[in-house]
């Protein structure tokens, strides 16, 4: 949610966890790996949202199957636990999207096989070849999505304000703010309030950067993590979260319906994660089709409303599986033109990386 930025950390959107945040923790001890999985078993890296026994389950039930999870957050901590495993520990994995092309020149992913991908039922620019497809071959395929932007109590605020990325350093809602402290979405999330692409950063644009930074800052009355951001608007603490988004309220809206989402008309930060086959995995006919299953509408219905967190399937035809109000929830009907204004997590090379982290420490001190 990562070029080593794998450190977006994957939020769980589920009040029933006790506010959203220790859920993933909670069922990374409770459902632990079992190396070296027997023929009728399955070994999978994932992300939290993949824990839930609701979208487990049935996969189990109809192969006969036992599919040992463990999740993770980031995928560098991913990266280190492959390399303290055997070879052929790991069947599928669950990685950020933008790491893709990361794994696979590691040799870690095998291709998949491509009559089986449900390719064209994916929204419109979400299937990214330009990171699934290497050298012809297709490596992992985009299952779920979702945005860094504004989350917001629509009794306390008005939402026709969230609608202007300015107001994320606006006074007007001094000290009802919180801010997700992930430098990469913020920092994304103020170039696109200033009009600049994500895609085209340089350093050139980090005074600029700074400057709104420091004014929301200014304003904001917290910096956290998930955990204590989505608590802090779960519970009234504050009105506005910057770095928010379905992920935080979609889950919460049937229990606190005053909580919304949008992306602003400049636009929004885009996040994928993305599902695929181990290179050296002894069992990839089951690992495949483990993927077709998330792939399909039923699949990716579950996963898209997961207890952990929620977010939008991949595969459009969920929607025929998906009921009104979660749809509604996940902002469903709003998707292409939200598809149309997002742009995608910064990807700076090493040395503008380390000077955003800079800023973001100096934001954090000031």
């Amino acid at each position: 949610m990562n070029h080593e930025r794998s450190l977006k950390a994957r939020p769980s959107s589920s009040r029933r966890s006790v506010l959203l945040g220790g859920m993933a923790m909670v069922l990374a001890g409770h459902l632990t790996l079992q190396p070296a999985a027997a023929a009728d078993e399955l070994n999978a890296l994932v992300w939290c949202d993949h824990t839930d026994p609701a979208l487990i389950e049935p996969f189990e039930q109809e192969h006969g199957v036992k599919v040992n999870l463990k999740d993770y957050e980031g995928t560098g901590t991913a990266l280190s636990l492959i390399e303290q495993s055997q070879p052929g520990d790991w069947d599928v994995f669950v990685v950020d999207g933008v790491d893709v092309p990361r794994v696979v020149e590691a040799g870690i992913l095998a291709p998949l096989p491509e009559d089986s991908l449900p390719t064209a039922d994916l929204f419109p620019g979400i299937e990214m070849p330009e990171r699934h497809t290497i050298d012809g071959k297709t490596y992992a395929i985009t299952e779920k999505f979702g945005y860094n932007t504004i989350s917001y109590n629509k009794e306390n605020v008005d939402p026709a304000d969230m609608q202007d990325m300015a107001i994320i350093w606006s006074d007007k809602y001094k000290d009802q703010i919180a801010i997700y402290d992930y430098y990469l979405p913020i920092i994304g999330m103020v170039a696109v309030g200033l009009g600049k692409k994500t895609s085209d950063l340089t350093e050139a644009d980090l005074p600029e950067i700074r400057e709104k930074l420091f004014e929301m800052k200014s304003v904001s009355s917290q910096v956290g993590e998930v955990v204590s951001s989505q608590t802090a608007i779960a519970t009234g603490e504050v009105d506005v979260l910057v770095g928010g988004g379905e992920w935080v309220t979609a889950g919460l809206q049937a229990e606190l319906p005053q909580l919304d989402w949008t992306i602003p008309d400049q636009g929004g930060i885009m996040w994928s994660q993305s599902i695929g086959v181990f290179a050296d995995s002894e069992r990839k006919d089951l690992a495949n089709k483990f993927v077709q299953y998330i792939m399909s509408p039923e699949g990716q219905a579950r996963l898209a409303t997961s207890s952990c967190y929620w977010a939008m399937p991949a595969n459009s035809k969920a929607g025929e599986v998906l009921t009104d109000q979660q749809k509604q929830a996940l902002r469903w009907d709003d998707q292409e033109g939200f598809l149309a204004r997002a742009q995608p997590y910064p990807a700076p090379d090493a040395a503008l990386d380390q000077k955003m982290q800079d800023m973001w420490i100096e934001f954090l001190q000031h």
